[in-house]
């Protein structure tokens, strides 16, 4: 299943580089439960490095505060994964990285990690824009490099539609 996820995963991000590079837009991502899976996919594509500026991995709150910016107040009140933090992630990277466009995840994609309110699967994913930012609630299941999979690819499908939407696609 892993490798046919790998193919969708690649070809949705050849797609999207064919969108960024007819928007002229730069493109960069701060992962954390997925690890570097959006990067990996992003530059799987020859010819990336006309759009994609780079990543952040942020596993660690310490990095997601000091690289990104995201609050301690927010993670203390809120937790790493959360619909702030995804937020705070998407556009410090943006800052960070001079990117047009971010995207980020945190998650839980377990098998252990869960809380009572926040249970495997459970992911925000965020997108950074020159209009703003935004993100959204997702919950997948499976295996913990299916839930990784899942939520690389949702993240991306959500970059799809905000370019898809600019002027028509």
């Amino acid at each position: 299943m892993i490798d046919n996820l790998d193919y969708k995963l690649t070809a949705l991000a050849g797609e999207i580089g064919q969108l960024l590079n007819k928007h002229k837009l730069s493109l960069g991502v701060t992962e954390s439960a997925t690890g570097g899976l959006v990067s990996h996919a992003i530059t799987n594509i020859p010819g990336c490095s006309a759009y994609y500026l780079g990543s952040v991995t942020s596993y660690s709150n310490h990095i997601k505060q000091k690289l990104l910016g995201v609050s301690a107040r927010i993670l203390d009140t809120q937790g790493a994964v959360s619909m702030e933090t995804a937020c705070q992630m998407a556009s410090g990277g943006r800052q960070l990285l001079g990117a047009d466009i971010c995207l980020s995840d945190t998650g839980i994609a377990g098998p252990g990690g869960e809380t009572p309110s926040k249970p495997v699967g459970l992911f925000y994913l965020g997108l950074a824009v020159p209009e703003g930012v935004k993100a959204i609630e997702r919950r997948f299941a499976g295996s913990r490099e299916e839930i990784k999979y899942q939520a690389a690819m949702a993240v991306l499908e959500i970059l799809k539609e905000y370019l898809k939407g600019i002027s028509g696609g």
